[in-house]
């Protein structure tokens, strides 16, 4: 991954986990989630009109990627509320990169040197390092259940995008269009099921929402453009560094403990970005 491209999906792993931690410090957890993801809608609608229409053949993927990030957003929640960012955030990320290059190489016919899939298990491994520092008996299962189940949507949708986006013509209108779309459906979803909350929250706290909306928006536009131009499976694994980011702040700001044991997880992450270059 040439440099120009690794430092953008750098930018967006520390705004993923800037959003994630919005999302775990407020109350309602799917109410703020449907918050941010309004966030979306209204940030990306005019946009659209400064970039050309997604191909036909695009529109599929759009669809398919929004369903999955809906599914991705709802476990994602219930996962929060059931586990410690900690613990979940470093499962659901973790897990994602091996399952993307496998879906790269079934789906998209791409394959690995040696070296970049070294480097992505060496990845893998430190953030299931960062995930059991605590010990077993800290873990609750329903996160785990939830955190996992996280980690396929988001695997899923990962490789949906990365072809999806070499089809639009312009993976920059394909993000767009996929963020409106999805924001439609899941804020539809929030609505739905939290109407009274939602709205509530939505007047109080629109300024972190839209904060949080433009650093999630950011993160993931630019994993889209990455994609579209390198193969997934590095682009996956570079962005899921994240978990430093997001172990530091689990660390600092909501004192979730072991620092010093995330952060030795957290220098081979960065090893194996290295290591993904070759």
């Amino acid at each position: 991954m040439e440099t120009w491209v690794l430092a953008p999906v750098l930018l967006a792993a520390a705004l993923h986990a800037g959003w994630n931690l919005l999302v775990k410090m407020r109350g309602d957890k799917l109410v703020m989630m449907g918050v941010i993801d309004a966030g979306h809608g209204l940030l990306a609608l005019p946009l659209l009109f400064f970039f050309p229409f997604p191909n036909l053949d695009a529109w599929p993927f759009i669809v398919a990627s929004a369903v999955l990030h809906v599914g991705y957003k709802l476990f994602l929640v219930r996962a929060y509320v059931h586990g410690d960012m900690g613990v979940v955030y470093p499962i659901a990320r973790g897990m994602a990169p091996a399952l993307v290059a496998l879906g790269a190489f079934v789906f998209a016919g791409e394959s690995l040197s040696p070296a970049q899939l070294a480097a992505i298990i060496a990845i893998a491994a430190a953030i299931s390092g960062l995930t059991f520092a605590n010990g077993w008996r800290d873990i609750p299962l329903l996160g785990l259940a939830f955190a996992v189940g996280t980690a396929m949507f988001i695997a899923s949708y990962t490789v949906v995008d990365g072809i999806g986006g070499r089809l639009a013509g312009s993976a920059h209108a394909y993000a767009l269009w996929m963020f409106v779309t999805d924001a439609a459906i899941f804020t539809a979803v929030v609505l739905a099921r939290r109407r009274r909350l939602f709205l509530t929250t939505a007047r109080e706290y629109w300024r972190p929402g839209l904060t949080g909306a433009a650093m999630s928006m950011a993160a993931y536009w630019i994993v889209i453009w990455a994609m579209s131009i390198t193969p997934m499976a590095p682009v996956s694994a570079v962005r899921e560094t994240s978990v430093l980011f997001a172990a530091l702040l689990a660390g600092f700001v909501l004192k979730e403990g072991r620092v010093a044991v995330r952060l030795a997880a957290a220098a081979v992450i960065v090893g194996g970005v290295v290591g993904l270059q070759f």
